[in-house]
């Protein structure tokens, strides 16, 4: 598989499985390993990685740019209203998921060259989709986000990183839990993305991000695919949690999990 194929086909890796609960990290350590020595981008990894996680932060920016705008307009208008409430609980949420990143980051990324490890966060994820599938709560009671919740969810989203966990299927099971509307859970779970997905970018600049300029076009081949799919398998996830229907994922995240274990073992 060539540089461009292998670029398409992470985007598109990148971009499916960033917003639908299946682990985006979890997918691209598996991929990377079942390439072994044909991965070609070993040397430009920070560089390929940065251009998929922006490609995966504008769909994110567009689909909620009616929230995002209400929100920044409240926030810099000092409005207290739900929306300035909103920017507070996103705040309270990343505070966790920043600290859990910095402290435990050594831990996640030995994670990353496990197979077996990425695996059981897989099929651990599953659990986690499965569990909503018994939160038959009446949606016209659900409860409004408060500052502890936020925090809990932040802590969920912290644990996350680790990769075969997945980040909106963990944030939104867990905000279900906590007793949040289907549609408000979606919606509190893609707006936290947004520190999350700009911290992923951040972490990966600083450590240096070098480049063969043969390499920019597969970049931005995958850039452009990770951007488009992503908005897709984004707009797809919203419907089917407003339906009731995360658990359904868990149905393909274990087989790969499986799958995976046992190609590990072989």
């Amino acid at each position: 598989m060539n540089a461009w194929l292998q670029a398409l086909v992470l985007g598109i890796i990148q971009g499916l499985t960033e917003f639908l609960p299946v682990s985006s990290s979890g997918h691209l350590v598996l991929f990377q390993q079942w390439l072994g020595e044909a991965f070609s981008f070993k040397n430009e990894a920070l560089a390929f990685d940065l251009a998929l996680h922006v490609g995966t932060l504008i769909p994110v920016l567009y689909f909620y740019r009616a929230d995002v705008k209400r929100i920044a307009t409240s926030v810099l208008t000092v409005k207290r209203d739900d929306d300035f409430n909103m920017a507070v609980y996103v705040v309270l949420a990343t505070i966790p998921t920043g600290l859990m990143g910095v402290l435990l980051k050594d831990h996640f990324e030995q994670i990353f060259h496990s197979v077996r490890a990425v695996c059981i966060a897989l099929l651990f994820t599953g659990v986690l989709l499965m569990a909503t599938k018994f939160l038959e709560r009446d949606q016209n009671a659900a409860r409004p986000i408060t500052a502890w919740m936020a925090i809990a969810i932040g802590v969920a989203q912290g644990f996350a990183i680790t990769p075969g966990i997945s980040r909106s299927g963990t944030t939104i099971a867990v905000a279900l839990m906590l007793g949040l509307a289907r549609e408000r859970a979606a919606t509190f779970s893609f707006l936290l993305s947004i520190p999350a997905i700009l911290g992923a970018v951040v972490l990966t600049a600083k450590d240096g991000v070098t480049f063969d300029t043969a390499s920019l076009g597969p970049l931005a081949v995958g850039f452009v695919a990770a951007m488009v799919v992503g908005y897709l398998a984004l707009a797809m996830l919203v419907a089917l949690v407003k339906k009731g229907g995360l658990y359904r994922f868990a149905f393909y995240v274990w087989p790969v999990a499986i799958i995976g274990l046992i190609l590990d073992v072989l």
